[in-house]
């Protein structure tokens, strides 16, 4: 298994309290949750359970097989009830330390509602006494939320502790590419994001173009229809959710503009923007030191598998299904630098932060995000890639980052230097350049001179 070493690290922490645990794990589907849950099992003596997306009778007669084979070594009949079947856990505990997994649990609770109040019974008068690891796993990240962890659930306030499986960040998701360069191991999680499961589709002894062909464009392979798939086993209304993706995918950023581009009422817009929110698929972005609720805010497809296959599968379906697979990826590939600028961007982010883990940039900083705006020094809208604030927006890094084919030129720098002047506010400012093909040696003695920073590809990997 590749990273997930603090997911682990935490599971085994409270395997080792020594007393009642109970863990609510949640996270997309793909992010590999399952596969976390099944590395641990290994470890330890467990009853793992996947629930399926069948009618309750089945499932309980499903649990009822594994758990009398678990504890007495065979199967006599089902329980007639979910209350029994857990009654017979607590009854059959012993000293040992013993692991209760119910993966998929919305499927269990969407069709008997009533297994999360017979749960909380259990912990309340039975299993919280025991030497019980209960951990409760969903890929329905709203489910999980408010029916299991939310105030109006039975389950409220018995966890003792909650998990998100989330994406893997780039430097985790570069292992799946051992075989790559630096720089193709980004324009690969630019394509594939940061799923465990979309990594594993690329074969690293294959180049990027021949992983697009055989992965993603091929008819019938993995990747080919991959989110249309999910909305429809996530969602009543996909046709609206695939077009609202499609116009954020091709730089519709605004409920305004995306209502107009899919002839939508905005009000109605708004409420699957939320929905796509929710999915961890779409966030709203603001610009760096601005509240939440600016209306500066725009929205972004946070997964970038979702943003490259709506920007080029969904939009171009029919066209390449006539232009033939070979022609398409190399389409896509003479159009890849202009899709990885704000996958750069991202990459660049995440660095940032690991240097400011680590104690590397000259203060701790409060916000690190984009930002976009007025300049008034040119009297004009400006932009920063990436800045980095203090709480008292007093100190201020500020990083251009160029996902280009050629050095970083001098007129980057001028352009960074006079967006600085947007911030007068701001004492003290660094200048951070990160650029994927290097600097030209002007702007290697200007920053040399006056201080300013610079990181090439092989930087981010530090």
């Amino acid at each position: 298994m590749i990273g997930r070493m603090k997911e682990m690290d935490r599971l085994e922490q409270m395997h080792a309290s020594g007393q009642f645990e109970f863990m609510v794990m949640y996270g997309r589907r793909r992010i590999g949750k399952t596969t976390i849950l099944q590395e641990f099992s290994r470890r330890h003596k467990t009853i793992f359970f996947s629930a399926q997306e069948k009618n309750d009778a089945l499932n309980l007669q499903d649990f009822s097989r594994l758990i009398q084979e678990q504890f007495d070594g065979g199967f006599i009949a089902g329980f007639a009830n979910w209350e029994d079947a857990f009654h017979y856990i607590g009854r059959k505990m012993q000293e040992q330390r013993t692991v209760l997994i119910i993966d998929e649990f919305p499927f269990l609770a969407e069709t008997n509602p009533s297994i999360k109040s017979i749960l909380q019974h259990r912990i309340d008068h039975d299993w919280k006494e025991r030497n019980i690891f209960l951990i409760l796993c969903g890929s329905s990240v709203s489910f999980m939320l408010n029916d299991v962890m939310g105030y109006k659930s039975p389950l409220y306030g018995r966890s003792t502790g909650s998990m998100e499986v989330l994406p893997f960040d780039y430097l985790e998701s570069a292992a799946f590419f051992p075989d790559y360069s630096e720089e193709d191991k980004i324009m690969a999680y630019g394509m594939l994001g940061g799923v465990p499961r979309y990594l594993s589709a690329f074969d690293s002894r294959r180049s990027l173009r021949e992983n697009v062909i055989s992965a993603i464009l091929s008819e019938g392979a993995f990747l080919n229809e991959e989110p249309e798939i999910l909305l429809r086993m996530e969602l009543r209304e996909p046709a609206v959710y695939n077009s609202i993706l499609e116009a954020v995918a091709n730089g519709c950023n605004r409920v305004v503009e995306i209502a107009d581009r899919i002839h939508e009422e905005k009000s109605k817009c708004s409420k699957y923007m939320l929905t796509l929110q929710t999915l961890r698929l779409i966030e709203k972005r603001v610009p760096c030191g601005e509240p939440g609720d600016s209306k500066k805010g725009i929205y972004e497809i946070t997964d970038h598998f979702y943003k490259f296959w709506y920007r080029y599968v969904f939009s171009n379906k029919s066209y390449y299904a006539m232009l033939g697979a070979d022609k398409a990826a190399d389409e896509i590939m003479g159009d890849i630098s202009n899709y990885m600028g704000p996958v750069f961007e991202e990459v660049c982010r995440q660095y940032l932060v690991r240097q400011a883990k680590a104690g590397r940039l000259p203060f701790v900083p409060y916000v690190i995000s984009k930002w976009w705006g007025n300049n008034p020094a040119i009297r004009a809208q400006d932009d920063v890639d990436l800045l980095a604030l203090d709480k008292k927006k007093e100190k201020g890094v500020f990083v251009e980052c160029k996902f280009r084919s050629r050095p970083m030129a001098m007129e980057e720098y001028d352009d960074l230097v006079t967006a600085t002047e947007a911030f007068p506010d701001v004492k003290e400012k660094t200048l951070m350049f990160i650029s994927r093909s290097g600097f030209t040696e002007a702007v290697r003695r200007r920053a040399a001179k006056e201080g300013a920073v610079l990181v090439g590809i092989e930087g981010l990997y530090e």
